[in-house]
């Protein structure tokens, strides 16, 4: 079967399957996630057709010269278990180069992901609930009132790699609501929430402590434009007070990921990571 598969760069106009492809396995993409997402690495993306037929993808995304991320690893349903996902991944992989690979894999997946090289650094949990705005908030101002360079620093801190190209197209997609936080002329947090498939998803929500992240929070349900919101997070287990907030808040695990790299990553401040930014790129 492998010898009929034609792997290819996805381009924006396959977005459409992958994201479908993506709602069928419960992943809950975003309504405007393509086009940001091939902002960041226009070739990171692959496709595999059989007779003209998408049946497989992957993503290989780079940020600069040291990190990349994997993603969409989907195969459609009726063509698995026949090589074609692996295919598609080994086609897909030395796009990375010599960069370290970071993924977030879903729990039946990782043990292939080990004998792929991958190494376990620690769970991820996406928390579900509805969330009611209390006005807590008020203080945050639209991400457009920050400065873009303090707020691209202050990324920066939280992630493996800069990336402000990925994050102008982040900040300025349909759906998409960003607020910060600024005490006494300092930025000490920032977050995003965006129109998805099933309610929205917050991500990145990255904040000094945790009453500041609750304050963003309150300010992105707040400017979603609802009195109860449907809103997913994935929480990273490396920080206790973001675990801790979201089970006050009532929200609930639904799904857990092992976030994993086959190398050695720059050091980032897990403390101030509420939210992940997104499990497909990181």
């Amino acid at each position: 079967m492998t010898d009929n598969l034609q792997i290819s760069r996805a381009s924006l106009g396959d977005w459409p399957t992958i994201q479908g492809w993506c709602a069928d396995e419960g992943w809950n993409p975003g309504d405007h996630d393509g086009p940001c997402f091939l902002a960041q690495d226009p070739e990171g993306f692959f496709i595999g057709r059989i007779d003209g037929e998408p049946v497989s993808a992957v993503s290989v995304v780079n940020y600069g010269d040291s990190f990349s991320f994997l993603g969409l690893y989907l195969v459609k349903p009726e063509f698995r278990g026949r090589g074609l996902g692996l295919a598609t991944w080994q086609t897909a992989l030395p796009r990375a180069g010599e960069r370290t690979v970071g993924l977030d894999g879903v729990v039946a997946q990782q043990d292939n992901y080990r004998k792929s090289g991958f190494t376990y650094a620690h769970r991820t949990v996406r928390h579900v609930g509805t969330l009611i705005p209390d006005g807590s908030g008020s203080a945050a101002v639209p991400l457009a009132a920050a400065d873009l360079g303090d707020v691209i620093d202050y990324d920066a801190l939280c992630f493996p790699a800069p990336r402000p190209v990925f994050l102008r197209e982040w900040f300025a997609a349909p759906g998409h609501v960003g607020r910060a936080l600024i005490v006494d002329d300092r930025l000490v947090g920032y977050g995003v929430i965006r129109s998805a498939r099933d309610g929205c998803r917050v991500g990145p929500l990255f904040a000094d402590s945790r009453v500041y992240a609750e304050v963003i929070l309150d300010a992105l349900v707040a400017g979603f434009g609802g009195e109860a919101v449907a809103v997913a997070i994935d929480v990273p287990e490396t920080n206790g007070e973001a675990l801790a907030m979201v089970g006050e808040l009532g929200m609930e695990p639904a799904f857990e990921v092992a976030r994993m790299y086959t190398g050695p990553v720059r050091e980032i401040d897990h403390g101030k990571v509420f939210g992940v930014t997104t499990l497909e790129l990181g």
